[in-house]
């Protein structure tokens, strides 16, 4: 016999996981101590949506699950953003929540979280595939298995278990779970799909996340080659198809082209929509004389399919790497390389005396001087729309941004996360002065636990993309200008890190490549902090 806080974590290790995310409470310090026994490195975050932001960044990059723990109460409620953006992101995250004793509930208890004070359980069932109380403890097996089946299978994403005190500490029989292996559902109409590809005069490919979430970066590639398709993407779907594609015509919607708007202008008659729910920030900029005339829709959830865009649908449902791979079984190989243009450095321009560097130069100095292969992550705010508008992909895979939950501060920790699960990885944070401001702190994080992620945060004194949408709105704006501006450089050294601070493209250049050099040395994080434009217009402007 074993206690149930020894048995879930050793399911943890079993499962792979060497980094469990949180902050340490008395409701679940027997999960702490059982950490510590199996030599696990457990992650000090410096606030539970951070904690849930990391465990989810490391999930996404060891392709199986992270583990977030917070304490019951406040610890839990802290961690419903983290939940929300995971649902969002289609991650799979498993969430531990405490609770102080099962055997006194309904006495007055500080941080109790049963349906007597904030019930974590029914509060995170709206952002989360399953929530449950584990109230006993030969319940923990069924409840731990449902929560790893639901939160890997399917549509994946984020699982709650709220576990009292006492219980943690009951004996228990050991038990061991494998991570569930899908079983990928295909949809039976595949076939419709090629007939209407083989007649199309004018078809389009648009890419959502759900590519990355599927990892179906070839056949989506090796598709629109066959059948000679433009491709365009939604915000999250960047970085699912390489820019230097000769069928790439960029982003749609908010950070979009002209190339992708001037394509849907003349008249579109399949539209091949590929994990994405077309939410208004992915279509904004659509206007009804610009809808296809049919759409091919590819999903795993049917929700919003045939909701946004109201013209003929024929939903494709089941896995999109399943379904595609079905319908090229029969269609040969296409020469991807001869479809690639040759990669041209986008030479770098000196501002103006006396002006600010634009936020399109510092994406294009980042372009300039990172690998090909780096991963970014886009934090949520008018920096990252930029860089779906201005940074070139190379590689698919190595751009991550959320267009549907969109909480500030969730890129630094999905960084930090990433990084410690692929540490061979070059890891990026795109990021603002705004989200620094809510989750900066997270530095501390990256510093402390050797998770050498370079932030390159754009400056700009305000919440760039609300302050900009209230002045198109009424002409002025309110809260949206910081009275003091956050010196990025001075605060991440208040933490130990390195920082420079860059006024020019040339600049910006020269400190990414000098960091780079210095992370792989020290293995601790830089910042980059990056003063840019406050009046620059971003590309944010066309949502409704």
């Amino acid at each position: 016999m074993k206690t149930t806080s020894s048995v879930l974590v050793a399911n943890f290790k079993h499962w792979g996981i060497d980094h469990i995310f949180g902050i340490p409470g008395k409701a679940i310090s027997p999960i702490l101590f059982e950490i510590l026994r199996h030599d696990m490195e457990f992650v000090l975050s410096k606030h539970e949506a951070a904690a849930g932001f990391e465990a989810s960044g490391y999930a996404l990059m060891n392709q199986k699950i992270g583990v977030a723990v917070g304490t019951s109460g406040p610890g839990g409620t802290n961690m419903l953003t983290a939940a929300g953006q995971a649902k969002a992101s289609n991650v799979p995250l498993l969430i531990i929540t405490g609770h102080p004793s099962m055997k006194d509930t309904g006495k007055a208890m500080g941080q109790d979280s049963s349906i007597f004070g904030a019930d974590l359980v029914e509060m995170f069932k709206s952002v989360t595939k399953f929530s449950a109380r584990v109230e006993r403890a030969d319940m923990l097996q069924p409840y731990l298995q449902h929560a790893i089946e639901k939160a890997c299978s399917g549509v994946k994403g984020p699982v709650h278990l709220s576990i009292p005190f006492d219980i943690l500490l009951e004996q228990i029989e050991p038990f061991q779970l494998e991570l569930p292996v899908s079983y990928e559902m295909i949809s039976p109409i595949t076939s419709e799909v090629i007939d209407k590809l083989n007649v199309a005069k004018r078809p389009l490919l648009f890419l959502g996340k759900g590519v990355h979430s599927s990892k179906a970066y070839g056949e989506v590639q090796h598709l629109a080659e066959h059948w000679n398709i433009p491709v365009i993407t939604t915000p999250g779907g960047k970085g699912a198809f390489p820019s230097n594609h000769t069928l790439s015509l960029g982003a749609f919607g908010l950070g979009g082209t002209t190339e992708a708007t001037e394509y849907f202008h003349e008249k579109v008659d399949l539209l091949l929509v590929i994990g994405s729910k077309l939410s208004d920030m992915s279509i904004a900029g659509l206007s009804e004389a610009m809808y296809p005339e049919h759409i091919v829709h590819f999903d795993y959830d049917p929700t919003f399919i045939g909701k946004s865009i109201l013209v003929p649908t024929t939903p494709i449902l089941g896995d999109i790497q399943a379904n595609l791979t079905a319908i090229l079984k029969d269609i040969p190989k296409t020469n991807s390389e001869s479809f690639l243009t040759h990669i041209e450095r986008v030479p770098l321009h000196e501002n103006e005396t006396g002006e600010r560097m634009s936020a399109v130069q510092v994406l294009r100095a980042m372009r300039y001087a990172l690998p090909e292969e780096t991963i970014i992550f886009g934090d949520d705010g008018s920096h990252s729309f930029y860089g779906i508008k201005y940074f070139d992909i190379y590689k698919p895979g190595t751009f991550y941004f959320d267009d549907i939950f969109g909480a500030m501060g969730n890129g630094i920790g999905y960084s930090i996360g990433a990084k410690l699960a692929a540490p061979e990885e070059t890891i990026v944070c795109l990021v603002g002065d705004g989200c620094m401001f809510m989750h900066g702190t997270e530095l501390s994080t990256a510093y402390n636990y050797n998770s050498p992620v370079l932030f390159i945060v754009l400056n700009n004194g305000r919440l760039d993309m609300v302050e900009k949408g209230m002045q198109k709105m009424i002409g002025t704006s309110i809260g949206g200008v910081y009275e003091t501006p956050l010196n990025v450089a001075r605060f991440a050294e208040s933490m130990g890190l390195e920082a420079y601070t860059c006024y020019t493209p040339f600049d910006l250049s020269d400190s990414i490549i000098e960091a780079l050099h210095k992370i792989e040395e020290t293995s601790k994080p830089i910042v980059i902090e990056v003063i840019v434009d406050e009046n620059e217009i971003p590309p944010t402007m066309g949502r409704q």
